[in-house]
């Protein structure tokens, strides 16, 4: 058995996340299938982690095992003619057999859009959330300083997720100002829980909006109560840019 690396890009609008559903099209499905197609056998892919509903990747990592003796440059092409267009293989390459795509990872790398203007956008409205009321990116740089290292982080995750614990280690959180309004938010991590970059966000352009200030998001972070949260940002703004090895 030949174990394969994938690097994926694709733009998560039309599809009810990574994971496989009962109902709806995903990314691991649509891949599934056309690998099942490709190489005459049932795959079973394994992706660095899971994106929700409508969430973007510029880089996500998965493997697969399978017996096909294809050509790995053959299995790109053909797979990307496959593909729908909102799904590209970026990359291929065979690895050892017991390289796992999730098991393996080190930190990801989480990125989060925002197009702060009066006007919104017809060409980004699938890739930002739009806020028209001016940030305060100073003191949103200032609370994201209290999201550096290891954290119970129940505060910013989606509520009813089960996992063996919220604790997660940031290793970096930075924003950075762009032209025309556009302004990044980076996070990098050891892990992450559902939603949680997504509550941070939400809790962020509060303190941005002047309704909480940066001691109070530590305090937030603190109580490991998701209800003294902000809201959960749109899906759109968000990509997984990374996943270090």
């Amino acid at each position: 058995m030949r174990n394969i690396k994938l690097l994926i890009e694709y733009d998560g609008t039309n599809y009810q996340g990574w994971q496989v559903q009962p109902k709806g099209s995903t990314i691991q499905g649509m891949l599934e299938e056309k690998l099942g197609l490709l190489t005459g056998e049932s795959i079973q892919l394994f992706g660095s982690g899971r994106t929700d509903s409508g969430v973007h990747a510029l880089a996500q990592v998965a493997h697969f095992k399978t017996q096909s003796q294809m050509d790995i440059h053959t299995m790109q092409r053909a797979l990307n003619s496959l593909l729908p267009p909102d799904i590209v293989i970026q990359k291929i390459e065979e690895v050892e057999e017991s390289f796992h795509a999730r098991r393996y990872s080190k930190s990801k790398v989480y990125e989060y859009r925002i197009l702060n203007r009066n006007l919104r956008s017809a060409f980004h409205r699938g890739y930002v959330w739009h806020i028209p009321q001016k940030l305060n990116l100073t003191e949103m740089k200032k609370a994201s300083k209290h999201l550096i290292g290891e954290h119970d982080f129940s505060s910013f995750r989606s509520v009813g997720t089960p996992t063996r614990t919220a604790v997660r280690r940031v290793i970096r959180a930075e924003w950075k100002r762009g032209r025309e309004g556009f302004i990044r938010f980076e996070i990098e991590a050891n892990g992450f829980l559902k939603q949680m970059v997504r509550a941070i966000i939400g809790t962020l352009v509060e303190v941005g909006k002047g309704r909480i200030n940066a001691v109070e998001f530590q305090k937030i972070l603190n109580s490991k109560d998701r209800k003294k949260a902000g809201p959960t940002a749109p899906a759109q703004g968000l990509f997984l840019k990374e996943v270090k090895y």
